[in-house]
């Protein structure tokens, strides 16, 4: 990757639905080139595609509570069991494999308290192998950045 990747990647981070003719004035390079290395960055993994950011809280769900989560077996039966669970739960928006005193520490994101309460008793302790949980709840996101913002 060089300098007109990484550009490009910087581009399409701000604007997804850029058109190949803005992308490549942007970047400093023809549109041909331009298309193919796109091309290339698609094809290799690096870009996984395009989608919408919405915003969460004008959508209702204003509320994110952090989950560890301890699991009654490690072995990999158990882990891939709970991992293909997990991205099958919307509300789950990370699920992260921890090294440390638990085994999984989730990202959740529901409309309020009562509704995370329902989830956690109904979804979260009901996935497989799991243990126990604990919660912490955020009060405000400080920082979240997409790792496009960081090309």
């Amino acid at each position: 990757m060089d300098r007109f990747d990484a550009a490009i990647l910087s581009v399409l981070a701000e604007d997804g639905r850029i058109s190949i003719t803005d992308l490549a004035k942007r970047i400093g390079l023809s549109k041909s080139p331009t298309q193919a290395r796109l091309r290339r960055l698609e094809e290799s993994g690096v870009i996984l595609g395009y989608r919408a950011l919405l915003d969460p809280i004008r959508l209702g769900l204003d509320h994110v509570a952090f989950v560890e989560v301890r699991l009654e077996d490690t072995r990999e039966v158990a882990l891939r069991a709970f991992n293909e669970a997990v991205s099958r739960v919307p509300e789950i928006e990370q699920a992260h494999m921890i090294a440390g005193n638990f085994d999984y520490l989730l990202k959740v994101r529901t409309r309020d308290m009562a509704a995370y309460r329902r989830f956690l008793g109904e979804t979260v302790t009901t996935l497989p192998y799991v243990a126990n949980t604990s919660t912490y709840v955020a009060m405000e996101a400080v920082k979240e950045i997409m790792l496009a913002d960081m090309a």
